[in-house]
């Protein structure tokens, strides 16, 4: 199968569907294209290098949205019903916002519209699917309470992108997600995985909801479901 999988700036089940992803592209071609927002977090987090190492080759290049400036011209292999499916996972409340309001002035908004034209299924996996709380798990994160202000500080010795200010912030717009500072800090002063409670607001749930009214898309609760939509 030819297959696209778009990531969006979300957190929250990022680990899981990069996983899934290597698990299709061992199997299958497959596309990736990344938000702006999506690179970010995925550098973020680590995982960008991952993504990066399944693609290579037609139908399995890896598309920046900052390469596809305003016309996104991928999207034309999609109206063109190129591919065979569509995956967004993670889909952030922002884009699925769009989605449902009908604009495309994205990269995955612009992959999702033309998929619908082009009659190729799309997979979505919003992180705002169900009210209540949700836990989710933080990128490396300063914490101030342990901090010791030493004079050299080892952690941002230790960091390639220069993405620390010594007892003050983690920049992670810089940050790579590389993981050498939360070894190198002798205090424990930056963590890694925290794992936070957000609360799920109304108005996104609402929006998911009607993601189901969408011609040609499915909305998924889990990555893991993907296996079973192929």
């Amino acid at each position: 199968m030819k297959i696209a999988w778009a990531f969006t700036g979300a957190g929250h089940l990022l680990s899981e569907s990069v996983e899934i992803l290597e698990k299709l592209a061992a199997e299958h071609q497959v596309t990736v294209l990344l938000s702006g927002a999506g690179e970010e977090v995925l550098k973020m987090y680590g995982l960008f290098n991952r993504v990066k190492l399944v693609t290579g080759g037609y139908y399995q290049e890896l598309i920046l949205e900052k390469d596809q400036m305003w016309s996104y011209p991928i999207s034309g292999r999609f109206s063109l019903g190129r591919y065979d499916l569509l995956i967004v996972s993670p889909t952030t409340s922002n884009t699925i916002a769009k989605l449902v309001h009908g604009i495309a002035d994205s990269l995955v908004t612009n992959a999702v519209a033309q998929s619908g034209k082009g009659n190729v299924k799309t997979l979505l996996v919003p992180v705002d699917l169900e009210s209540g709380d949700l836990d989710t798990v933080l990128p490396s994160k300063l914490e101030l309470d342990l901090c010791q202000n030493c004079t050299t500080c080892e952690a941002a010795a230790v960091c390639p992108p220069d993405a620390i200010t010594p007892g003050v912030e983690i920049n992670l717009l810089k940050c790579q997600g590389c993981a050498a500072c939360q070894t190198a800090c002798p205090y424990g002063a930056v963590s890694g995985g925290s794992i936070i409670t957000i609360h799920m607001r109304e108005i996104d749930i609402k929006n998911s909801r009607k993601l189901h009214h969408l011609e040609g898309v499915e909305v998924l609760k889990d990555p893991l479901e993907i296996l079973s939509h192929l």
